[in-house]
């Protein structure tokens, strides 16, 4: 169990900018490299199919960019950013209201998944000692640390009495730019998100509307043009799949080639200069 404790040096500089910066930190698995950016995702434990939906589909669409994914692992919202986050090869990392050990981890579903992440190459913060316990207190507690680690607060789906809004609060407090989801008029999700656009946020729709917040410049689209000539068929098959860029698992579901087969095309390709993995997607070189 690699849970060690931070040197003050090496803490996230825009952690030490907040009001009540935390006087200990510790840490688990692996820390975004220092040009990431980071993407503080929260919203409601019960989430809807649409909530579900839309962070998966604004998470993986920035895959192949540098975004580590910010949460909670909480249920709902937060248990489904880090999932999109590693189906995008993004990394990913978790802030609970506990210590990092395995047995104190809450919730205690979520266990198991804690582990996935950390075998994905994820991190885990906390300013709580190793083997504390959650308590109820500690949750606001960690937030503001969620957001103050962050570059920007995306907003996913928040009731009438969710606890996110303080956290989408707390963003204006420090001066993080606050992305919010619209919903559908009248649905009750709808209301921390509507809110804080009438106020002033950021409303988003789509992947670029993030980037545009953390300031990456997207890729221009891949320029058509013909596939070399002496390509295998295989190679052939991912050179036509990468007009865009695709994670290595869409590459692998987009195709009923063997994986064996696909794999030792993948290495073939990118071998001779012609694609290339950059955050976890592949494209075009």
């Amino acid at each position: 169990m690699d849970i060690r404790e931070l040197e003050r040096e090496k803490w996230p500089a825009q952690l030490l900018e907040i009001p009540q910066p935390p006087e200990r930190l510790w840490v688990r698995g692996t820390l975004p490299p220092e040009e990431t950016k980071l993407l503080t995702v929260v919203g409601s434990r019960a989430m809807t199919r649409y909530g579900q939906e839309a962070c998966e589909k604004l998470i993986i669409g920035l895959a192949g960019y540098p975004v580590s994914i910010v949460s909670g692992l909480a249920l709902g919202v937060d248990t489904c950013a880090h999932k999109a986050a590693l189906s995008a090869g993004l990394h990913t990392l978790v802030v609970p209201g506990s210590g990092l050990a395995d047995d104190v981890l809450y919730p205690r579903s979520n266990r198991g998944f804690a582990k996935e992440i950390l075998k994905a190459g994820g991190g885990f913060i906390s300013e709580y000692a190793p083997d504390q316990s959650s308590r109820v207190y500690y949750f606001p507690e960690r937030n503001r640390i969620m957001v103050g680690l962050s570059d920007a607060v995306l907003l996913i789906e928040a009731g009438q009495k969710s606890g996110t809004l303080i956290t989408a609060r707390l963003a204006s407090e420090y001066n993080r730019e606050l992305l919010c989801v619209p919903h559908r008029i009248g649905d009750p999700h709808a209301f921390g998100g509507h809110l804080f656009i009438r106020l002033g946020a950021t409303l988003v729709t789509e992947s670029l509307h993030i980037l545009e917040a953390l300031k990456i410049s997207p890729r221009l689209p891949a320029q058509a043009c013909e596939a070399p000539s002496d390509l295998e068929d295989i190679e052939l098959v991912i050179w036509n799949m990468l007009e865009e860029p695709k994670t290595r698992d869409e590459i692998l579901r987009g195709s009923d080639t063997n994986v064996g087969e696909l794999l030792t095309a993948l290495v073939a390709l990118e071998l001779r200069g012609l694609i290339k993995e950059e955050f976890g997607a592949w494209h075009r070189a």
